[in-house]
C-alpha cells in the first residue's frame, strides 16, 4: 500500500516537465557556480543526479539535507544511474546503509534518520566505510554529529511551490573541485 501511495504522490506532485532550471532558465557558467538549482519535478531531480554523478570523485563524502520527502533518495537514484548502476535503488532508512558496487567502486548510501544519538554511528562501525576508495552519500548527517568526517559537498533540498530547490555547498578542496566542474 505504501508503494501505491508513493506512486500516487509522485504522479500528483511531479509534472512530466523535466529539466533543471535556474532563475533565468539558462545553463551558463555563472549559474552553475552559484550552486543553486531549481528542479521542477522528479525527472529533473533524476537528471540532476545523473549529471552530478559525472563530476564525483572517488573518496567523496556528500551529505544530503532536507525534510522527509524532499527528494534525497531520488537524487541518490539519479547519481547511481549516472554512474551506470541499473538495479533498484531504495531508501536505507531501516538498513541504515545500502551498498552499491559499480565495477570496482563501492558507493555507500547512508540514512541516519533513526539514530537517537551520535554514539549510534560509532557503534554501527561505519567509520571504515568513509575512505579514499569509496563514495559516501549521507542522509540525515546531523544524526551522526561531529563523529562524521567533513563532507566534501553538502546538498540542501528544499520544497518550493512547484518543485525543489537544490543548493550545493563545497566544504573541502575536493568539494570545490567537483563544484567548479558542475
Amino acid at each position: 500500500q505504501c508503494g501505491i501511495i508513493n506512486h500516487f504522490f509522485a504522479e500528483i506532485f511531479f509534472e512530466v516537465v523535466s529539466y533543471m532550471m535556474l532563475s533565468n532558465s539558462t545553463h551558463s557558467d555563472s549559474n552553475h557556480r552559484d550552486g543553486v538549482y531549481y528542479l521542477v519535478d522528479e525527472a529533473a531531480m533524476l537528471d540532476f543526479g545523473n549529471s552530478f554523478a559525472s563530476f564525483l570523485q572517488i573518496g567523496s563524502i556528500i551529505t544530503l539535507i532536507g525534510n522527509l520527502g524532499a527528494g534525497k533518495t531520488t537524487l541518490v537514484r539519479g547519481i547511481l544511474h549516472g554512474l551506470g548502476y541499473q538495479g533498484i535503488v531504495k531508501s536505507p532508512t531501516y538498513n541504515l546503509v545500502e551498498i552499491y558496487k559499480i565495477s570496482r567502486l563501492y558507493l555507500y548510501h547512508f540514512d541516519f534518520y533513526r539514530f537517537n544519538d551520535y554514539s549510534e554511528w560509532e557503534a554501527a562501525g561505519f567509520r571504515d566505510y568513509f575512505n579514499s576508495e569509496t563514495i559516501c552519500l549521507v542522509e540525515w548527517p546531523e544524526k551522526g554529529g561531529d563523529l562524521l568526517p567533513t563532507a566534501d559537498l553538502t546538498i540542501k533540498l528544499q520544497f518550493t511551490d512547484q518543485g525543489r530547490l537544490a543548493e550545493i555547498q563545497a566544504n573541502t578542496i575536493l568539494g570545490k573541485q567537483c563544484l567548479t566542474l558542475l
